[in-house]
């Protein structure tokens, strides 16, 4: 906690004393402020404010309204092209989003970009002890591409199919003890997806596709679990499965917490109906799970369904790997 509030504090000095051309823009309930490096021309400045609010409106899309009243957004140019260097940290008095825009990003690139909307979900969960950042991560990396989606900003074939493509990282390799002792890149990130990803399937599952993990994860926001402040994980948990209904946080935590469990990820998108090809996804709407499939990217109550599915029979505990 004191290098995190030394490092913010830091943050906050250097944009303080940095050249700047402020924008402050209204969305969702909340204020952001912009702070933009003051040698970009109007058009560029109008491309990152266009970019800004598109990723501002996912999250708008998935979580109801903007996670917090007031946050600061200081973006920083270098020459090239790409988005780098996202960090996100909570305040006193709301959030800091740091980030990296090369000059010669054009606006096709910045529409295609991922990681402004990725930062914009740290907001919209508490600060966790750091064995837990897998949680923090894994929520951005899940939520990320079905927010954009519902928001009109990226196509179904590619939030499915990058998903399908990359999920892969998040099962564990050798050594590993499960997702609070195993904190490597593929298991903080797509590991803490993959648990998303799991938890969304089962609420809907067991609540007959009437609740998804965005109603959990709604609810924790809604209770003032942001990035501001600083829970326990376990109090999270059991107020998103309050929401929704049914303890699908905490049993799958127990789970996975301490053991290295393998899913079969093949079958779970077979059961999705999703097959993919270099990113892109195709599906198959007679899938067993295609309604939960459909109900995930919309953000509407799915059909009920006619087959019953646990996630049980594709998670196994992997003791190959001591």
């Amino acid at each position: 906690m004191l290098v995190r509030t030394f490092c913010t504090f830091l943050l906050v000095l250097s944009a303080a004393f940095a050249p700047h051309s402020d924008s402050s823009i209204e969305v969702g309930g909340g204020t952001v402020d912009v702070n933009l490096d003051s040698d970009l021309s109007q058009s560029q400045q109008e491309q990152l404010m266009t970019w800004i609010h598109d990723a501002a409106n996912s999250i708008i899309a998935y979580y109801g309204k903007f996670p917090l009243s007031h946050t600061y957004l200081q973006v920083r140019s270098f020459d090239g092209r790409g988005v780098h260097n996202g960090h996100t940290f909570g305040l006193h008095n709301g959030g800091l989003i740091r980030i990296s825009v090369g000059t010669k990003s054009t606006a096709a690139e910045l529409k295609h970009d991922w990681m402004m909307t990725h930062e914009m979900v740290h907001l919209a969960f508490p600060s966790v002890a750091e064995e837990h950042h897998w949680i923090e991560e894994g929520t951005a990396v899940y939520v990320e591409p079905i927010a954009r989606l519902r928001a009109g900003n990226l196509s179904k074939e590619q939030a499915w199919g990058e998903m399908a493509r990359d999920m892969h990282q998040g099962n564990p390799g050798q050594g590993d003890e499960g997702l609070d002792h195993t904190h490597t890149w593929a298991r903080t990130y797509w590991g803490g997806a993959l648990f998303c990803l799991m938890a969304d399937i089962e609420i809907r599952q067991r609540t007959h596709n009437k609740r998804g993990l965005e109603d959990a994860l709604r609810a924790v926001m809604n209770a003032g679990g942001v990035i501001t402040e600083d829970w326990e994980l376990q109090h999270a948990f059991e107020i998103g499965d309050k929401a929704v209904g049914v303890p699908v946080l905490e049993e799958l935590y127990r789970k996975m917490k301490d053991k290295p469990v393998t899913v079969d990820l093949d079958t779970f998108w077979r059961q999705l109906g999703v097959a993919q090809k270099d990113g892109t996804a195709t599906f198959d709407d007679r899938a067993p799970l295609a309604s939960i499939r459909e109900a995930i990217s919309t953000g509407k109550i799915g059909k009920q369904l006619n087959v019953e599915f646990s996630i049980d029979h594709l998670m196994s505990v992997v003791t190959a790997h001591e």
